[in-house]
């Protein structure tokens, strides 16, 4: 009786408490029009051994990335995640903090979270960073309304190739916060001109690096131009692993970046748990939403973590706040320090550079129906029919094939166009099959 422990001897002892003859009592102010004539139609309770095998059976339904050849991504993507990082974020000590409430009792949460903002910082290439946020998608939605803050302007010009749950959540604040988006259509190739739609009203560029197709550009010329009509540049990354390999945003100009950190020490789990990574300027940092926790000494020299800025409306005025994020991803963003920690500098690129040799390799079988020409280990592809409709075929021979871009852009005549990720979980055999299947 592990999950219904209250037994009819429990329910006396209540009910005599309360001062009722029966739990039927407890109901007599409802009209007996709204009760219902007969128990609702669920299973009667089970042992804990038969809850078990009943949620395995369903949970058999599915089928684990790790069951086959898997090449999805598409803002999520499957890496091995060593046994050390699930050990130590299931210590006590790290699995029941919450949040840093009381900095002088929470010294360990704040070290952690000082670390985690130093990693940040040195992957994005950025100044500063805060001690994280929910998902790289509510992160984009924070950064344009950052710059809103910044620039004191309301228009948000972004790329057609930002992912577009991305896009959509900045849309659902925009409609709340009094801003607009100036979106442009998906290119799969790529080769926008943004800089063509700055004007006196921007307030920041949206772009993602790479991109939801996989292009890799260099973003110096869109920073450059936006500067120049006192805009603000915002990168996007949703495969932070690809900044293990690639420039960083912060190299060219980039004034804010708004990332996605589940590719290290976070599963894929049905979807999540996910987590926001975000940077700025120095000069920018009392604009920043969530919280930054900050390194000093105390009154006899010892080193400390305090939290240096929570400018939230738990903290101080509602109109003064800057965001009104709750809390940061405290475990998920231990995790990620943990494997970055355990990869350190040489680990990261050589696991970038894994990633990009496997998917070289498939992007070599598949040739001619590559679409994308430079890439980090997501690329789209091309087919001769409907990629949703070839997506379902492979899954039923066991191979998940990719995202159909038909998924994340419905109607925009892309239909044949299937998102390829390829990881370092992908073996050689995985890339003959899929190259296999779609020839």
């Amino acid at each position: 009786m592990r999950y219904l422990p209250i037994t009819e001897a429990d329910r006396r002892v209540m009910l005599e408490a309360i001062g009722v003859p029966s739990v039927e009592a407890l109901f007599a102010d409802v009209p007996q029009e709204a009760l219902l004539a007969e128990p609702v139609d669920l299973p009667p309770h089970a042992s804990e051994y038969e809850v078990e095998k009943r949620l395995s059976r369903l949970a058999a339904q599915n089928r684990p990335a790790g069951a086959g050849p898997f090449f999805c991504g598409a803002g999520t993507y499957r890496h091995h995640i060593p046994a050390a990082v699930d050990h130590l974020i299931q210590r006590g000590e790290f699995l029941t903090s919450y949040t840093p409430y009381q900095p002088e009792i929470a010294q360990g949460t704040l070290q952690y979270l000082f670390e985690f903002q130093t990693q940040v910082c040195l992957l994005t290439g950025m100044e500063v960073a805060n001690a994280s946020m929910y998902d790289g998608a509510t992160a984009t939605a924070e950064a344009v309304m950052m710059a809103n803050r910044v620039t004191r302007r309301s228009k948000a010009v972004v790329s057609g190739n930002l992912h577009p749950h991305y896009r959509d959540t900045a849309a659902t604040l925009a409609r709340f916060q009094g801003f607009t988006l100036d979106c442009a259509p998906p290119r799969p190739q790529g080769g926008e001109d943004l800089a063509g739609r700055i004007d006196a009203e921007t307030s920041c560029v949206v772009v993602q690096y790479p991109d939801l197709f996989g292009n890799i550009a260099d973003y110096s010329d869109v920073a450059a131009a936006a500067h120049a009509k006192g805009a603000l540049l915002v990168v996007v990354v949703t495969e932070i692993v690809a900044l293990g390999a690639l420039r960083p945003p912060g190299a060219m100009g980039a004034d804010i970046v708004a990332a996605e950190g589940q590719s290290l020490g976070n599963p894929m789990s049905f979807g999540g748990p996910h987590l926001g990574l975000f940077a700025t300027r120095t000069r920018h940092v009392r604009q920043m939403p969530g919280r930054l926790c900050g390194e000093t000494v105390d009154a006899e020299g010892r080193r400390g973590y305090v939290l240096t800025l929570v400018a939230r409306e738990q903290h101080i005025r509602r109109e003064r706040a800057t965001s009104n994020i709750c809390t940061n991803s405290g475990l998920c963003a231990l995790a990620f320090t943990i494997h970055l920690t355990l990869l350190g500098e040489t680990g990261l690129k050589r696991l970038a550079s894994l990633n990009h040799a496997r998917a070289a390799a498939l992007a070599d079988r598949l040739d001619r129906r590559v679409v994308t020409s430079s890439f980090f280990n997501e690329f789209t592809v091309r087919l001769d029919g409907d990629a949703a409709a070839a997506v379902e075929r492979l899954a039923g021979e066991g191979i998940l094939a990719g995202v159909p871009v038909s998924r994340l852009h419905p109607g925009a005549g892309l239909d044949d166009l299937l998102l390829v990720a390829v990881t370092e979980t992908t073996d050689e055999d995985d890339l003959a099959a899929l190259a296999e299947a779609l020839g």
